[in-house]
């Protein structure tokens, strides 16, 4: 007979994982809007704007419900530069060229790419921070890349040059993201990942205005109805409640769970893709996929000693949690 302790333990095990792959999934969903949005004639600087401006009451109204169970800690001028300065890279660049690179490529290469991003953190750490690569996570580095390479052949086959471009962009918006977690590491321990990224987006939410009023002054006014329900849609069902989903999963479960069952992100683009978008599924795309999962999978088993002791926590507190995009 389990424990109350034990059956309380496997009820929060149980439930952060549906969080994550949750969260996961809806994340997953953000490219397909975005494709949709383009059918009805709507463009990358619009469709930020809109993202953004929808999101932005969901998070405040995130930010005080946190600020009433806790105290928290005072923001200098310091602080407030480094946010926004994060806030472009990981919130207003990182979506801005990924919504870009979407126009000339898959909904399926863009979330492989995506789920790279790890893999450009470890570069990233090893070539300008001098951080060591273990053997496993460069053999991972390596059959991560092949499989990305493999699903890009056959976007290459249907879109020709288009695809060298698209892919481009979306690894660009990848290596933003990169920089974006390298970077908000100390920030999240200092004032709480719930805080970081509502600033944050609050940074981009602006930046992404003011660019598409310099783009067209009235054009977040002139859009069809589709595209407003679809970034409203962007907005809360694969920004602000996946982002909520994935914070309380890995405060319940640690990150290494929510990683690998992040591995559903992936997989769902393609599905959803061939349902509403009639992107084909073929035997090179899922070879592809497969290869990146394994990747993923071979970095996160190497991770998971270091973090597992560090990870778990008992309370539903959702600072100092790291912010996922």
């Amino acid at each position: 007979m389990h424990s109350p302790s034990a059956a309380h333990h496997h009820q929060r095990y149980i439930y952060g994982i549906l969080m994550a792959g949750i969260g996961s999934m809806l994340f997953s969903g953000k490219a397909v809007l975005v494709k949709l949005a383009f059918s009805y004639g709507a463009n990358a600087e619009t469709l930020l704007a809109l993202r953004m401006l929808m999101a932005l009451p969901m998070f405040w109204t995130v930010y005080w419900w946190e600020s009433r169970r806790k105290p928290m800690n005072p923001i200098t001028w310091l602080d407030r530069g480094k946010i926004f300065g994060l806030g472009f890279l990981g919130y207003f660049l990182s979506s801005y060229i990924d919504f870009l690179g979407l126009q000339y490529i898959s909904v399926g290469l863009e979330r492989i790419v995506l789920y790279l991003t790890p893999t450009i953190v470890l570069l990233i750490s090893y070539f300008a921070l001098n951080k060591r690569i273990s053997r496993m996570q460069w053999y991972a580095l390596v059959v991560g890349y092949l499989g990305v390479f493999v699903v890009f052949i056959q976007d290459a086959s249907s879109t020709g040059i288009h695809a060298w471009l698209g892919m481009l962009l979306v690894f660009g918006s990848a290596c933003s993201y990169a920089a974006y977690m390298i970077g908000s590491g100390e920030m999240v321990k200092r004032i709480g990942s719930v805080r970081l990224v509502v600033l944050a987006s609050s940074a981009s939410a602006v930046l992404s205005l003011a660019q598409s009023t310099l783009y067209n002054p009235s054009a977040v006014l002139e859009q069809t109805a589709q595209v407003y329900w679809l970034s409203l849609l962007n907005a809360s069902l694969c920004t602000v409640i996946p982002m909520l989903l994935i914070m309380i999963a890995i405060n319940r479960i640690g990150s290494p769970l929510v990683a690998q069952a992040g591995i559903l992100g992936p997989v769902s683009t393609i599905f959803l893709g061939y349902f509403i978008l009639s992107e084909p599924i073929t035997s090179m795309q899922i070879a592809g996929m497969t290869l990146v999962i394994v990747a993923m999978w071979l970095l996160v088993r190497n991770d998971a000693p270091r973090k597992k002791s560090s990870d778990f926590r008992k309370s539903d507190d959702l600072d100092e949690i790291e912010p996922l995009n």
